[in-house]
């Protein structure tokens, strides 16, 4: 493991370029952006701004038509599509707008589930699980499928699966987006804990100006182009 404040994650001269027929949309356009480990970074935009393409090249999803993106020091730029699952089952959590939980899981069940394709022992799985429950206030919610939790409730497991293989980074899409204010602030005061007492990397895509003040640092994109960056709280 090194040390906090080194960069775990560097996008350089990154581009993504697709050919819809015979006109070709430039997604990115020459992003560069370095990621501290242990830094809450925050991505925002408008809609159609290229933040979900940057998401795909953050998290694993996609590789760039030029540049390279170096994850804790490892060209990804050309890695083949089971070579980038690899490293984002182990390396990168995923939270979403609409949660993603299985209707048919348990909350316990959820939060295992991705240990499960690591050939995690069943017993360590389920220790895990309980624990990750437990940091995210859901103790009394083993047992509970999707349809039996509220909407924070449902986001506060989706939090703790993406814990459940201990990745270096947490990578956000909207995570509040169908939240309402309350319960919004709640999760984000859940994620600024995580930040503070897991010592997680934390990235946030978002168009939401309240998440602003949890972040270490914000950038913005617009027209597939990053900003300067945006201080956020010291």
């Amino acid at each position: 493991m090194k040390g906090k404040g080194d960069i775990i994650l560097n996008l350089s001269d990154v581009w993504k370029i697709y050919q819809m027929g015979k006109v070709k949309v430039e997604a990115l356009r020459g992003v560069d952006l370095k990621v501290r480990r242990g830094e809450f970074l925050i991505i925002e935009g408008p809609s159609g701004s290229g933040k979900s393409t940057l998401m795909n090249m953050v998290g694993c999803l996609d590789i760039p038509s030029k540049g390279t993106i170096r994850l804790d020091g490892q060209d990804i730029s050309k890695l083949s599509e089971s070579e980038l699952a690899k490293i984002r089952g182990k390396t990168i959590g995923f939270i979403f707008q609409k949660f993603n939980l299985l209707s048919n899981l348990s909350a316990l069940e959820n939060v295992a589930l991705p240990m499960s394709f690591q050939s995690v022992d069943e017993n360590k799985r389920i220790m895990r699980s309980r624990k990750l429950l437990d940091i995210v206030g859901l103790n009394k919610r083993y047992n509970h499928k999707p349809n039996e939790l509220s909407g924070g409730q449902q986001q506060r497991v989706a939090i703790a699966r993406s814990l459940s293989n201990d990745p270096d980074i947490i990578l956000g899409d909207e995570p509040t987006g169908n939240l309402d204010t309350k319960t919004s602030q709640s999760i984000l005061k859940l994620l600024s804990d995580l930040h503070k007492n897991e010592k997680k990397t934390i990235i946030l895509v978002t168009h939401d100006p309240t998440v602003k003040k949890y972040a270490d640092r914000v950038v913005r994109i617009v027209d597939g182009k990053l900003s300067e960056s945006v201080i956020g709280k010291n």
